[in-house]
């Protein structure tokens, strides 16, 4: 039987969380990311399709093939930030559904459905994304997710000549509090919900 998370748990993953624009200078380890993609991987998906795909930029190298695509205003914050995942999807995804779904012929359902792909590309890869701040939360991370970038020239610099296409980027590191500005409200029950 599963139990509700206690208080401090849910502060760590939701209610005390925040987006971090500004991160202390730690590293975060290979080994942690690693530990971050164990997490997120299961998050459920349609069809176990898991679409999603991870480029974790750390070395100033890959940081400066990263930094022609970013807007302005998210170029210094993201240059600075120990860790920055381009959280992308696989247009061929399908490929690997005989493993991940093997009961049914589940790639058929989308080889030359072009709408389709799309659609579950961006549902589903979005998803993993979610899964993949939350698991970094429980890891004691802090993030910071962004889509103030070119995503064409994040492509073309990242995933020429792949099957891959990127969605949107996430900062991740060890956050400074000094940074943060005041929270911003969220709204009410009452006012995006319906019980039926």
């Amino acid at each position: 039987m599963t139990i509700p998370l206690d208080a401090s748990a849910l502060d760590q993953l939701f209610v005390a969380a925040r987006t971090y624009s500004t991160f202390q200078q730690r590293e975060v380890s290979d080994e942690t990311l690693q530990a971050l993609y164990e997490l997120l991987k299961w998050g459920p998906t349609s069809a176990n399709a898991s679409p999603a795909r991870f480029v974790f930029v750390k070395s100033a190298a890959a940081k400066q093939k990263l930094a022609p695509a970013l807007s302005a205003g998210n170029l210094d914050k993201t240059l600075a930030a120990p860790v920055t995942v381009i959280v992308a999807f696989d247009l061929e995804f399908y490929e690997e559904l005989a493993y991940l779904f093997p009961h049914t012929d589940a790639k058929s359902w989308f080889v030359g459905n072009e709408k389709s792909i799309q659609t579950t590309c961006m549902r589903n890869g979005s998803l993993q994304g979610a899964y993949l701040m939350l698991a970094a939360r429980a890891l004691g991370l802090d993030v910071g997710a962004m889509s103030g970038f070119d995503n064409a020239a994040v492509d073309d610099a990242f995933f020429s000549g792949t099957s891959w296409r990127s969605n949107f980027l996430v900062n991740l590191g060890y956050g400074e509090p000094a940074g943060l500005h005041a929270r911003n409200p969220r709204l009410d029950f009452a006012d995006v919900c319906r019980i039926e």
